[in-house]
């Protein structure tokens, strides 16, 4: 069973100068032809410390894929640092450099001398051709191990792995299986709380079951690798069904879908519209609920600071000039040790009030409290019909 491990390149990357997306773009290329994935990496432009990464990365998986380095420049390593960890020497290859100028030529341009550096490979190396860029890729192979160097350039990656590398792979290593996720998505519980209920799940081998926290929501993955992706499909469902059955409401959706969808859902299933009014919370979830541009939402007023009585008068006045038959109050207080949040719900026919109280990272506590607001909207919203 083959193996594989992504390396990006850039000290660009070690600073957090840029957003790293070609790990997601080759991890997800992967996992639709089932090839596992097992680590992930980053190096600077240093060429010892490429070479080295490179070199452990090959003696772990059958398939290296590494991403950047690839440029005309000095500090463009990966061509070198390739060679340097197989103790191979770069070698010129005319061919190459006749494509890379050809492509000059097309945009009416002139090659530099430093881009003759494009040409040189490992030797022993496949070039890659690239007709959407100008900087070539290439494979090595080394017994029944594979190193891939792809440029950095995002459209260039993603269209060398469709053309070239995900058909090699797939033919080499005889892959003919396939890696499918789904996500369950839960709020107003937390991790302790769905360990203690789906535990045996998460020691499951195929599929495989594990959880992602984030403020007031969490994410159940499910990954099923199968021989096809209906024999995948089959798989995901028996467990998502188990798992509907054990958390009932507190799953408000799967994959793309949000919380806040799934929360003004419930206002147009009644006929109503919502307006909301927060404070401490700085807009968050008039921010969230807009987002989506429905009719349902009718709009929010963020204030300053404000008490329950207050802010219960604002949200009266607001649904009064709104005509909105629901009305939500979010109110966010930080005390010495932890965040207070006051809650009310409010409905053509009744009304609801909720104390709860945050210990976690300040800078969470807006989008914990706003996540609390729209699971309480979704799952205490009486369904009538106005």
């Amino acid at each position: 069973m083959s193996q594989a491990e992504i390396l990006t390149i850039g000290t660009e990357l070690m600073l957090g100068e840029i957003v790293d997306t070609n790990t997601q773009t080759i991890a997800r290329e992967l996992r639709a032809i089932g090839l596992d994935l097992f680590r992930t990496g980053a190096v600077g432009d240093n060429v010892e410390r490429i070479a080295q990464a490179v070199k452990e990365a090959s003696d772990r998986a059958e398939v290296v894929i590494t991403a950047g380095g690839l440029g005309p420049t000095v500090d463009d390593y990966t061509r070198e640092a390739i060679a340097l960890a197989f103790g191979l020497g770069l070698e010129f290859e005319p061919q190459l450099w006749e494509q890379i100028q050809e492509r000059f030529a097309r945009f009416g341009l002139q090659p530099s001398e430093n881009n003759r550096r494009q040409a040189m490979l490992p030797s022993g190396a496949v070039a890659i051709e690239n007709p959407v860029g100008t900087a070539p890729a290439f494979r090595l192979e080394r017994g029944d191990r594979v190193v891939i160097a792809l440029p950095g350039v995002p459209a260039e990656l993603k269209y060398l792995l469709r053309a070239a590398v995900v058909p090699y792979l797939r033919d080499s290593r005889g892959l003919t299986g396939v890696i499918k996720t789904r996500l369950i998505r839960t709020a107003g519980v937390g991790e302790s709380w769905l360990d203690e209920r789906i535990g045996d799940l998460e020691r499951l081998t195929n599929p495989t079951v594990g959880l992602a926290a984030h403020p007031g929501r969490v994410d159940i993955r499910i990954t099923a690798k199968a021989a096809s992706e209906a024999a995948a499909d089959e798989l995901l469902l028996d467990v998502e069904i188990t798992l509907r059955e054990r958390l009932t409401d507190r799953i408000y959706g799967v994959d793309a879908e949000t919380l806040e969808a799934a929360a003004l859902q419930a206002v147009a299933q009644a006929g109503w519209k919502l307006a909301v009014v927060e404070a401490g919370t700085g807009g968050a979830l008039t921010a969230a609920l807009a987002g989506l541009a429905v009719d349902s939402f009718i709009g929010g007023e963020v204030l300053g600071e404000a008490s329950a009585e207050t802010g219960r008068q604002a949200l009266e006045e607001l649904q009064a000039s709104s005509g909105a038959q629901v009305g939500m109050l979010l109110l966010l207080r930080q005390t010495e040790e932890q965040h207070e949040v006051d809650l009310t719900l409010r409905w053509p026919s009744g009304s609801q009030d909720r104390q709860r109280t945050y210990g976690g990272a300040p800078l969470n506590a807006p989008d914990w409290a706003t996540s609390l607001a729209l699971d309480t909207l979704r799952r205490h919203l009486p369904v009538e019909r106005s």
